[in-house]
């Protein structure tokens, strides 16, 4: 059936419904995201080519785009490259001078385009000589309104042109049955454009300042949506605890420290009693960078449970790491009458039933542990706290066995990856966040630095003399094939030639990806134990195992390594009283790597660091997964729409003051958006 030109869509209509736009172009579409009229309405520019102000030829700099007016003298020839790949050239003049337009395998533009006929141009240029060539990206009549073009994200078969096309004819025929979600009265005390106006201008803007006013208005509702999203989420199923604990006394505790707690702790650790003393479970996510004292919190908050009589857990992704914190509680919970254990794997069938029989009994008021507290064998007496650290390394189905265990018993969630507090909002949605931004007094900065591999030789020299010291270090190595076995293979033949060369007499560890978790931990707890002076990994080393005698860390090829990754294994130094080192090893002299070092020299403030791992990579290469429900942003930046953010969470609060149900009328379009992603959340 033939499609009638003019004839009104309705937004959920296929692509297939637009002018031009047939299952092949529908197909390219399909690969970014877009198969309805309403997809491609939202499917916002990345960029514009402006062509409110042409430059000269001569004005051009080399290698940079350009856009300039000029008159065609001559078309040659097309020239055929390669099979299915032709170049075709103008001879162009400004009236100053002469120069190239190159069109690469665009016969449309080439037969488009008529000599004697002055149009602007806009590409990539490049000098040659005292002439120039400009590698044509598009080109517009002199005569044509519009002022910004819309640069898309495409796809190899797709032009700017084309996605423009189509478009404009989505904005004609589906865009005036689009409704508003943003209810009028929040647009007028926000200042904010309709919807309809924003999505015209946003794809065809006639000023930088018309852009920005709809960029923030589209912005702003992403924004919104994802607020009022959030807060449905925390809310969903979300039952009432018997687990109060109320007006707990902590100066026995904080005065029994051999140090004074930091602001940070003292304020974090008043934010985790006032959710403990709510009628309802605390689900909380606490931030802290390594060395920052998350686990001294944890102790503090889990003495204000067991006071109260309620039990407490904490759940490490490896034995070694609840090892440590079970070491690490104790010192801190023991003083003051309180019973700790450690629940893991490689206790033996006889120790692993006393020890759940003494927490069933109640006598173990705070056990650490590993996945072993959330098997079927381990009941517990009166649980009141769940503690997990490193919860990405956790299914969130093993937070919730866990937490089934008890009556609702409240959750803290422990990471030592410094996320800027508007991305945890996405990655923890249904979580609260606490972060602790103030390290203890005494601290010592890690000292850092980069050398290319030709500095190699004195680089192993200068670890040398740190274990020649009694102290201990690390040398990593990242992955150098997607395989592990390959990986593998090379890290023991460079731990061989390290043990039998310039460390021979001390013992070289190995821990890489093709080892059995019981032998990875066998090597850990030897290194934790100084059995082993020097471990050479290929994977990362477990994220917080304290090793207080580390003091010197090398990262070859460091520019493999994200840059927030960098941080957290420099972070396996530094953890003792003494002095320590990072060594950074990297032949690559590109631009962004150099920042990336830079940063990493001048720094040792994980959030820092976090913010510019962003905006060098992109929240999406950051975590590398996008969260399952969670709304994708098309134009809103959370690194930089801070105060936009802000304004958003305000307008959120009073919706839901005036309207908690989403029930009027003015937030039917609303409420239905954020229905379907709880019901796609709910999914997952």
């Amino acid at each position: 059936m033939e499609k009638i030109t003019g004839e009104m869509l309705p937004p959920d209509a296929p692509v297939t419904e637009l002018k031009n736009v047939g299952p092949k172009r529908a197909a390219l579409y399909q690969k970014l995201g877009i198969e309805t009229v309403s997809d491609l309405l939202t499917f916002y520019p990345r960029s514009y080519q402006d062509f409110t102000s042409p430059k000269m030829a001569a004005e051009c700099r080399d290698g940079e785009p350009a856009v300039i007016e000029g008159k065609i003298l001559r078309k040659l020839p097309p020239a055929y490259i390669r099979r299915g790949m032709v170049l075709y050239k103008l001879t162009v003049t400004d009236g100053m001078q002469n120069f190239t337009v190159t069109i690469f395998n665009n016969e449309y533009a080439y037969y488009g385009v008529h000599v004697g006929e002055t149009y602007i141009f806009a590409g990539k240029w490049n000098r040659l000589g005292n002439a120039g060539s400009l590698a044509m990206q598009t080109y517009l009549s002199p005569g044509e309104a519009a002022t910004l073009r819309p640069v898309y994200p495409l796809t190899e078969g797709l032009s700017s042109k084309m996605v423009q096309t189509n478009v404009q004819d989505a904005i004609a025929r589906a865009l005036p049955g689009l409704p508003d979600p943003i209810p009028d009265a929040v647009r007028a005390e926000y200042g904010l454009i309709g919807f309809r106006q924003a999505v015209q201008e946003i794809h065809f803007p006639e000023s930088q300042e018309q852009m920005e006013t709809a960029r923030d208005r589209l912005a702003f509702e992403e924004l919104l949506r994802l607020t009022l999203a959030l807060k449905f989420l925390k809310g969903r199923g979300r039952e009432k605890t018997r687990v109060r604990v109320q007006r707990p006394d902590l100066k026995p505790f904080v005065k029994s420290l051999p140090f004074p707690l930091t602001g940070a702790q003292k304020r974090v650790i008043a934010e985790i009693l006032r959710d403990m003393a709510s009628p309802y479970p605390m689900n909380r996510l606490l931030q802290g960078d390594v060395g920052s004292g998350k686990t001294l919190v944890a102790a503090a908050v889990s003495y204000a449970a067991i006071q109260k009589g309620y039990q407490a857990a904490l759940m490490a992704p490896t034995e070694i790491l609840a090892a440590q914190h079970e070491k690490t509680l104790r010192k801190f919970l023991e003083p003051m009458g309180v019973k700790v254990g450690l629940l893991t794997g490689s206790l033996s069938p006889k120790q692993k039933t006393a020890m759940r029989e003494a927490i069933e009994r109640g006598e173990i008021q705070m056990v650490a542990g590993t996945h072993a507290l959330v098997q079927e064998a381990t009941a517990f007496h009166r649980l009141g706290l769940v503690i997990t650290d490193e919860q990405h390394r956790f299914g969130v189905h093993q937070r919730q066995m866990l937490g089934e265990k008890g009556d609702h018993p409240h959750v803290l969630v422990m990471s030592a990856t410094p996320i800027p507090r508007t991305l945890a909002l996405i990655v923890y949605g249904d979580l609260d966040i606490s972060v602790i931004d103030e390290l203890p007094a005494g601290r010592q900065p890690i000292e850092t630095f980069s050398v290319h591999s030709d500095k190699r030789e004195r680089a192993l020299t200068y670890i040398r003399a740190h274990l020649d010291r009694g102290e201990q270090g690390y040398i990593v190595c990242p992955l150098i094939d997607k395989s592990d076995a390959v990986s593998a293979a090379a890290a023991t033949a460079y731990r061989d030639e390290l043990a039998e060369g310039i460390f021979k007499g001390y013992t070289v560890g190995l821990l890489h990806g093709r080892m059995k978790p019981d032998e990875k931990e066998a090597v850990m707890a030897d290194f934790a134990a100084g059995k082993v002076q020097l471990l050479v990994a290929t994977t990362v080393v477990e994220v917080g195992v304290d090793v207080p005698n580390a003091t010197i860390i090398l990262i070859e090829n460091a520019e493999r390594f994200g840059l927030s990754q960098l941080h957290q294994l420099r972070g396996r130094v530094g953890r003792g009283d003494k002095k320590s080192t990072c060594i950074l090893l990297s032949d690559n002299d590109g631009e962004d790597n150099k920042r990336r070092l830079k940063v990493m020299k001048e720094t040792c403030d994980g959030f820092v660091i976090a913010k510019e791992d962003l905006k060098l990579r992109g929240a999406g290469d950051f975590f590398g997964y996008r969260q399952h429900g969670m709304p994708s942003l098309g134009l809103a930046d959370l690194l930089e729409d801070t105060a936009l953010f802000a304004k958003a969470q305000a307008a959120a609060a009073e919706i839901l003051q005036a309207d908690p149900g989403l029930q009027k009328p003015e937030h039917a379009v609303l409420k239905r958006q954020i229905d379907e992603m709880a019901a796609e959340s709910g999914k997952n």
